[in-house]
């Protein structure tokens, strides 16, 4: 659509650069698909099947003729759909191929989100395990929950009947749907960005006021890419107003949303390397405290894990053009990247030590009767020695 829209633009530009037709003649034209230019009553002009046409073409390129009369043009011959032929049906192989993506990826949102939701609920449910750090996680938890459910919305908007022609639908529900999606994927990676930050400065110990910096990093993280859509939003209907503002090939203003993430993803890689360097210096036999070690092994673990994980390939698929490696592309994002979610609630919460302390304290209190004494969660504040805990788990 976006090189359709360009063509016709050069098209039905100033007709003085192209020059005049004579007053019986046929004047520059613009069918939806060429370009015809001018020409005298009574020419005959040939012109090859266009471009955009030639990856769904059942045959070689064809040519379309018209005819200027002293009325104008006449019809194109032979009509398009002879001249130039278009594959009308999906291959069976591909559409298994598609099929088989759908299945695999709608299995993995779903165990993705319900992992998620029973992680959410077990972190908000811990009087202990009320910190910063671990409401860092909730809001990266909450990224892939809304995500999974954009998904499955675009899914239920964009294909809710199979004959529908996605070259021209165009309605404010698939579009709204489509927002959501790219804003949702937007604040998933300024999550992990947050992730990373928050691990460096903890390392660092860096943050001598967890509340202040705790609501700086939330705006960021739902704020920076709330700005971004915003203003992708405003050019998508200013200047690029097609379809349901799903393809992106050829488009400038895509660049609004995977910009933003590809930096994220260039800074996390960063954070990365600073995290080893940190963590051999801190970590050295020579000097390492062995109170605050395991802490930093705790804190480093999972994060050391999800930084190189997610969105590498992104960075590598986002320098390509959009439909290069398609078949591993969606393998990547949509098969493999569905189940990050549940990745991430394993790591964050079902494998962390805290979690499981806290479970088997409150699962033995409940069997021979004792509860707990709660004191009140207070916020981590890092000494100049290493991470200062000042409860028992956070």
């Amino acid at each position: 659509m976006t090189e359709l829209k360009k063509k016709e633009a050069e098209c039905l530009e100033d007709p003085e650069e192209h020059g005049n037709a004579t007053a019986t003649g046929c004047k520059r034209a613009w069918d939806k698909l060429l370009c015809w230019p001018e020409a005298d009553a009574g020419d005959t002009l040939a012109l090859p099947c266009p471009n955009i046409l030639f990856h769904f073409m059942k045959e070689t390129a064809g040519i379309v003729k018209r005819n200027c009369t002293k009325k104008g043009w006449s019809d194109p011959f032979p009509p398009y759909h002879i001249a130039c032929p278009v594959e009308d049906e999906i291959p069976l192989d591909e559409k298994s191929y598609f099929s088989t993506i759908k299945v695999i990826y709608t299995v993995g949102y779903s165990v993705s989100i319900t992992s998620l939701i029973i992680a959410v609920t077990v972190l908000i449910a811990f009087r202990r395990l009320r910190c910063p750090r671990n409401y860092i996680h909730v809001q990266l938890f909450f990224t892939f929950i809304l995500k999974a459910i954009a998904v499955f919305i675009k899914d239920a908007v964009l294909f809710q009947e199979e004959d529908i022609d996605h070259c021209s639908f165009s309605t404010t529900e698939c579009k709204i749907s489509v927002v959501f999606c790219h804003y949702f994927m937007m604040t998933n990676f300024m999550w992990l960005l947050v992730e990373a930050l928050y691990l460096n400065c903890l390392l660092l110990s860096s943050l001598s006021h967890g509340r202040r910096y705790f609501w700086w990093l939330v705006l960021f993280g739902w704020g920076f890419p709330m700005l971004f859509t915003l203003i992708w939003i405003l050019a998508k209907f200013y200047f690029e107003d097609t379809a349901c503002w799903d393809i992106n090939q050829g488009s400038p203003y895509w660049w609004l949303i995977k910009g933003p993430i590809i930096i994220s993803v260039g800074v996390n890689f960063v954070l990365f390397i600073n995290i080893i360097r940190i963590l051999l210096k801190k970590l050295d036999p020579r000097q390492i405290n062995f109170n605050n070690s395991s802490q930093y092994r705790r804190l480093s673990r999972s994060t050391l894990l999800l930084i190189p994980l997610f969105g590498t390939h992104y960075i590598v698929f986002n320098f390509l053009p959009e439909y290069t490696s398609l078949g591993v592309r969606l393998y990547l994002e949509l098969c493999i990247g569905s189940f990050q979610g549940f990745i991430v609630a394993v790591l964050y919460c079902f494998l962390n030590q805290e979690v499981q302390t806290e479970i088997r304290r409150r699962w033995h209190g409940k069997k021979y009767g004792l509860m707990p004494v709660w004191r009140r969660t207070r916020w981590t504040v890092p000494s100049s020695s290493g991470v200062k805990m000042t409860t028992s788990v956070c």
